[in-house]
């Protein structure tokens, strides 16, 4: 059993960039019922960008952030990390 829950994230605002402050994450585009197929996305150790496949949402890494957190607020999906 994971020792974690893993953060997802969803871009129903639409907008090109959404600052994380995890490394590992689930992109799920959108709010259900309007998702795409829920991709789990890794950094690596050295990138701070990555780009979800399904979406093209930018996701950047800023530190200073919870994992679970994201800038804008509104697009950390908090039923997932419940």
């Amino acid at each position: 059993m994971a020792d974690h829950v893993v953060p997802h994230f969803h871009n129903d605002p639409g907008v090109p960039v959404i600052e994380i402050g995890a490394r590992e994450f689930m992109c799920v585009g959108a709010n259900p019922p309007f998702d795409h197929p829920h991709v789990f996305l890794d950094m690596g150790a050295a990138d701070t960008e990555i780009i979800c496949p399904y979406c093209s949402t930018l996701y950047r890494l800023d530190a200073t952030l919870d994992p679970h957190n994201a800038r804008p607020a509104e697009c950390a999906l908090r039923e997932a990390a419940a």
